[in-house]
């Protein structure tokens, strides 16, 4: 065994192979794999190797379409046969509200060139004549499916691998990681020892166990997963000689199963609600090439609808059934990517669908650790996405409840409530007996509404029963004043007497005066965005950055990547340490007057303005800033004091007609001013001219911030895109997100958000389209379950274009 390596991959499974193979395609091959047994002996010699390109996430689903497409490359390449079938793919609806999910879901297709369709149950009947048309209301048929065989194509990829210059180490179980001062790896081996550049946990089942090596608790969970697979059947025979081919993939989602043809017979999975997590604390390292005990009463259920969907079962035998542990994330979802604080430590794991997403997942890292970025938006699997709040006991909770309702439908207002609450603020419970209804952000409960006595929320595609309370939250700011709890932001204290000038090279604004914010993008190398933030400077070294919540752990790695090394600068995230108040609305300047002897007018405490100041007793940082686009102000302070304030602000706001609102109505009242959000509107695809932020990246000031040369070249040559407002004619229902944008018939664009404008009473859509098309003011529009919807171009905010309001 070698003695020195640029990468060491740890695990054999398809993953850790795929990942192998992209670094030396790339030209990395100084790269090693160290598998403790043989390949594919974790849970990728037993998966049933179905692959497909649809996924809700339309970035995941790009890097699937690409591990779809790769396979006949690397058979190729290798010579080794990974047994492809490309039978093509139907998803089932035996429901109204089923259906509607997968017409958004053939939505977000169009728009990336998936060539997906809507069928009749008749027209699935036709294609695969196993099912009982009377069980389904649709379904959707997707060409791009099949099915292959996992040892194969796992050595497939370790050929190809092997043939660019990788070397693999069977039989070599890696026993402990310790990290040297110049930052490289001891890889610590029954073999030997390796030191290494970079490592890789692709450990699969053992990924938990690899990550306790540096100190990490990954949020991964392995879960038992059953299949069973029939005697031949004589339908399948007669399909095969009549039609010429295999019969397709089938997911019946409301059935919970999923089928396939397995040679004369057919294999039938299931995602059963009664599921049980496999070896929750550690899993031993003996495990290999085992099968679980089968426990076929536990899927019994399932079987039954799967069985009354697909009447041909109930004559067939069962031959085989397979039980076998897969990982996952709390939320199904791999996790992809660098690991905060600690130095080319590299995570490829709980990648469930690894016949789906292996090739995307080994793509994205290969290119993450060559050229220092994924070459795609890939938050939806980033390691980054969740932080220390995920504990072995929130996973256990969480891949519970996602494995049980893996073919369950999630509405776009669906709260799921496994593992919570867990983080809260001191006024959870004055929030709570106010009505609110709560959603977990990055694990901390935060207010989305506040329902009146006796109504819940339903969940729905279309406009539910939080329509009205969401409207008459919204209108209240507008008319009057509303208080919010902005807790659920992330909040950074920098110091320092390097704090100033690492700021101005990190972030692509202008620095503020002392007592002034910004609105403060920051860019990576390419110029795109990568974060989108209000920075405030409080004192001559001291800074408040405020950004997104869910992305707390992604953007402290960014900046402890960057940080120097002379100790000039401190940056931590100050979580619960700070939390947060927001007033908003025209009497808000009012409210805050009440609460404070100082004088607060527009004159003596301007927009952009931050100060530290007393409110009633309490010591809080006041900044008068607003995310709803009216007059309003974001108050901090110490939790201790959280309680005390927020009783104060409704008592001396009852004057004026104060109410609580939550999420759902900030949303309206920030699509009403045509305000974007991280993560939909801005993210790592967009260019700040594109996105609309170019008025704040400062081009002109001296400091070479990161991704400066790249924007300038977007201001020059006007980027790809623009991103832009539209007004639709609905009904009953408003776009979540990926809804396709038509202009002249043609899909020229994509919805990043929107939602309905309570106080204008119109439904909005934000996206991006073409920027040589951008400002044509007719003929547009956007498809919304299953109807294409006429849509106008809407130029400016619909309240306070101006921002004389905002301002004033």
């Amino acid at each position: 065994m070698k003695s020195h390596a640029r990468v060491v991959v740890i695990g054999g499974g398809v993953v850790g192979c795929s990942i192998l193979y992209h670094l030396t395609k790339f030209g990395w091959t100084d790269v090693v794999l160290l598998e403790r047994s043989e390949l594919t002996s974790g849970s990728t010699w037993h998966a049933a190797g179905g692959m497909h390109t649809i996924n809700g996430d339309p970035n995941v689903a790009k890097l699937q379409k690409y591990t779809v497409e790769l396979y006949k490359e690397i058979e190729e390449y290798s010579g080794q046969d990974i047994g492809l079938h490309m039978t093509s793919g139907m998803m089932l609806a035996a429901t109204k509200e089923r259906f509607d999910w997968m017409k958004s879901i053939l939505a977000k297709g169009r728009y990336m060139g998936l060539e997906a369709e809507l069928l009749t149950p008749k027209e699935a009947h036709d294609l695969m004549p196993l099912l009982d048309p009377d069980q389904f209301v649709g379904a959707v048929f997707d060409p791009v499916e099949g099915h292959l065989d996992p040892y194969g194509t796992t050595h497939a990829y370790a050929k190809s691998a092997k043939k660019n210059g990788a070397e693999i180490y069977l039989h070599t179980k890696v026993e402990d990681l310790v990290q040297r001062e110049d930052g490289s790896w001891r890889v610590i081996t029954n073999q030997g020892e390796i030191i290494a550049e970079h490592v890789v946990n692709a450990a699969g089942l053992w990924a938990r166990e690899v990550g306790r090596m540096v100190g990490l608790e990954l949020p991964v969970l392995a879960m038992e997963h059953m299949y069973l697979i029939t005697e031949d059947m004589p339908e399948v025979i007669e399909f095969n000689q009549t039609r010429g081919k295999e019969l397709m993939h089938c997911v019946d989602f409301d059935g919970e199963i999923y089928l396939r043809q397995e040679r004369n017979g057919m294999l039938m999975g299931t995602y059963e609600k009664a599921c049980r997590p496999w070896s929750p604390v550690t899993t031993p390292w003996d495990f290999g090439h085992e099968l679980l005990a089968e426990d076929i009463d536990r899927i019994s259920p399932e079987l039954e609808v799967g069985f009354r969907h697909f009447p041909a079962f109930n004559r067939a035998g069962i031959k085989k059934v397979i039980n076998g542990p897969f990982t996952f994330s709390p939320d199904g979802n791999p996790l992809v990517g660098p690991v905060r604080g600690l130095r080319n430590f590299w995570s490829a794991c709980a990648v469930m669908a690894g016949f789906s997403q292996g090739g995307g997942v080994g793509l994205a890292l290969a290119n993450w650790m060559i050229d220092g970025d994924p070459g795609f938006d890939v938050f939806a699997m980033d390691v980054a996405r969740y932080g220390d709040f995920a504990t072995l006991a929130y996973t256990n909770a969480k891949v519970r409840e996602n494995y049980s309702r893996r073919f369950s439908i999630r509405y776009p207002n669906e709260e799921l409530p496994a593992a919570r609450p867990l983080l809260t603020t001191p006024i959870y419970d004055r929030l709570k007996a106010a009505g609110a209804v709560f959603g977990a952000s990055y694990g901390l409960e935060t207010p989305l509404w506040f329902a009146p006595a006796g109504v819940e929320d339903h969940f729905s595609w279309r406009r539910s029963t939080d329509f009205d309370t969401v409207g008459d939250e919204a209108r209240a700011v507008r008319a009057a004043v509303g208080l919010m709890e902005t807790s659920g932001f992330a909040k950074y204290e920098i110091k320092g007497a390097g704090a100033e000038a690492w700021l101005d090279g990190m972030l692509a604004c202008r620095i503020p005066a002392v007592g002034r914010m910004s609105l403060a993008p920051m860019l990576k190398d390419d110029g795109k965005l990568i974060g989108d933030f209000t920075l405030a400077k409080l004192g001559e070294q001291d800074f408040l950055l405020i950004g997104s919540g869910i992305a707390e752990d992604y953007h402290m790695r960014w900046f402890e990547a960057h940080l120097p090394e002379n100790g000039s600068v401190s940056i931590r995230p100050l979580k619960l340490e700070l939390v947060g108040l927001s007033i908003a609305g025209p009497k808000a300047r009012d409210v805050l007057a009440a609460l404070t002897h100082l004088d607060v007018g527009d004159k003596a405490f301007a927009f952009m303005d931050i100060r530290r100041m007393n409110l009633g007793m309490a010591p809080a940082i006041v900044g008068r800033v607003s995310y709803t686009g009216d007059v309003g102000y974001e108050i901090w302070m110490k939790p201790e004091y959280q309680r005390y304030l927020f009783d104060l602000i409704l008592e001396k706001g009852a004057a004026f007609g104060i109410r609580l609102f939550g999420l759902r109505a900030l949303n309206a009242l920030r699509v009403e001013k045509s305000f974007g959000s991280w993560s939909r509107e801005f993210r790592p695809l967009y260019g700040p001219l594109e996105a609309g932020l170019g008025r704040f990246v400062a081009l002109g000031k001296p400091a070479g911030f990161i991704g400066k040369a790249a924007a300038m070249r977007e201001k020059a040559e006007g980027g790809q895109l623009r991103l832009r407002t539209f007004l639709l004619e609905t009904r009953d229902a408003d776009v979540i997100g990926d809804e396709p944008i038509y202009f002249d018939g043609a899909v020229r664009g994509w919805v990043t958000s929107g939602g309905y404008a309570h106080a204008s009473g119109v439904s909005v859509a934000l996206g991006y389209v073409p920027k040589e098309i951008a400002d044509e003011e007719a003929g547009w529009a956007i498809e919304l379950l299953g109807e294409i919807l006429p849509a106008r171009l809407q130029p400016y905010p619909l309240f306070d274009a101006n921002g004389e309001r905002m301002r004033g």
